[in-house]
């Protein structure tokens, strides 16, 4: 047996599991040079996801269209993946309160012992007209070469209903789309088998980085937001999984490589490939839903920034200015968390800009956020996800709930999403 073939029989998970471990160890040897030396390959992994991801939405969600058109009503499964994203947001506030006054992260710390980030500013915090507004691209071609995949959603959306509408006069452009599809898929199986090497210079480059002199004063929070979004995806998505009649055990082993990719990455539009191959090969949720579902979530759903971290910030920030919470700011905190997490999607700095809202919402004082940013990317890690498990778990549930879900496959509990798919000839549900 060579290297290579010895190389992919490693399972995926383990693979990267490795990586940061290895990562870590390397990164404390360094120390700051880690940053320098290694962060590039990091860097370069990150830059291949995102180069994928637009791509790879434009195509599928075309594909998805016009394939769901005779299956299932496209209003009636956005309605329920609508509502299951902000039923889920619901809960992660819940759990964001029940953690921060079990752990009280803003006591004990002297008032004016913490300073604010110099570089923090007030993040600007779009109407929602303006956020309806900004869903419809001016340039269909400028959302493409930027990025903006909720812009890009919509566009391919309508060009999904047009291929519906024309019929058979574009039988040959449907099938194209479909080819490009694939295509799309293909390539980023050969982008997520560097994943460990990615991972490894993330990681390392990371604890080379920070010491742990920065994490100390805040040793609290960080520990509060670990734990709030542990408890969130075990308890929370684990007793939604039986209420629907599956093993949680088994949604965990085949959304560990999107969790593992989320957590190295810190970014859900990064992850959004490696979610949506996790969702369809390893989960058996019907292909064409999941690449409206998945990207859908990568912009909008966010129950680590845009719940979880606003709520913690919030009695955080609270506590650390000693000020009582009334009842009207924890409703203001719960509604700003779930109705903000739609209305800030695809703003830059998510979880700073959802945390301005809540904090706004509520009348707590903003600069308290400057004071969190020092360890932001430490917390970013674990919010991100939180993200992404519940933006693989949502289609899961409505598949289920709606015939779209291959049990056959889900009890399999694969957990690669490589080469090897291409070469066992395993292929996702249509």
């Amino acid at each position: 047996m060579n290297a290579l073939a010895w190389w992919f029989r490693i399972p995926f998970w383990q693979r990267v599991m490795g990586a940061f471990v290895l990562g870590a160890l390397v990164g404390w040897l360094m120390g700051p040079a880690a940053g320098t030396w290694l962060q590039p390959l990091g860097t370069l992994y990150v830059n291949l996801i995102r180069m994928i991801a637009v791509p790879l939405v434009f195509f599928a969600v075309i594909n998805a269209v016009a394939a769901l058109h005779g299956q299932q009503s496209i209003a009636a499964l956005g309605g329920r993946t609508f509502g299951w994203f902000a039923a889920t947001a619901v809960l992660a506030v819940g759990v964001g309160f029940a953690i921060a006054y079990t752990f009280n992260p803003g006591l004990g710390i002297e008032a004016g012992s913490l300073t604010a980030a110099a570089d923090y500013t007030v993040r600007e915090v779009p109407t929602p007209v303006e956020v309806l507004l900004n869903v419809v691209p001016t340039n269909p071609f400028a959302a493409l070469s930027e990025g903006r995949i909720l812009q890009v959603i919509f566009f391919a959306g309508l060009l999904g209903f047009a291929l519906v509408k024309l019929g058979e006069r574009v039988a040959a452009l449907r099938t194209l789309v479909g080819q490009a599809a694939d295509a799309m898929i293909q390539v980023t199986r050969f982008v997520l088998e560097l994943t460990p090497i990615g991972t490894f210079g993330l990681i390392a480059a990371l604890v080379g980085t920070y010491g742990f002199e920065r994490l100390l004063p805040l040793g609290s929070f960080v520990i509060a937001l670990y734990v709030a979004c542990a408890v969130h995806i075990v308890f929370v998505y684990g007793g939604l999984l039986l209420a629907h009649g599956l093993n949680p055990l088994k949604f965990f082993r085949g959304a560990a490589p999107g969790m593992q990719v989320a957590f190295v990455s810190s970014s859900s539009l990064a992850s959004m490939p490696v979610a949506i191959r996790a969702v369809t090969h390893n989960l058996g949720v019907n292909r064409d839903y999941a690449a409206f579902a998945v990207p859908l979530g990568a912009t909008i759903k966010m129950d680590g920034c845009g719940a979880i971290y606003p709520t913690l910030a919030a009695v955080f920030i609270a506590q650390y200015f000693g000020i009582e919470l009334s009842f009207a700011q924890y409703a203001a905190i719960l509604l700003a968390s779930v109705l903000g997490s739609f209305g800030t999607a695809g703003v830059p700095g998510t979880a700073v800009v959802m945390a301005t809202v809540v904090l706004s919402a509520a009348g707590l004082p903003l600069e308290g956020l400057g004071l969190l940013l020092a360890i932001d990317r430490i917390l970013d890690m674990m919010r991100t996800m939180t993200n992404v498990t519940g933006q693989m778990l949502v289609p899961v549930l409505v598949a289920r709930e709606t015939g779209l879900l291959d049990r056959e496959i889900y009890e399999s509990a694969r957990s690669n999403v490589g080469l090897d798919d291409a070469e066992t000839g395993v292929d996702a549900p249509k």
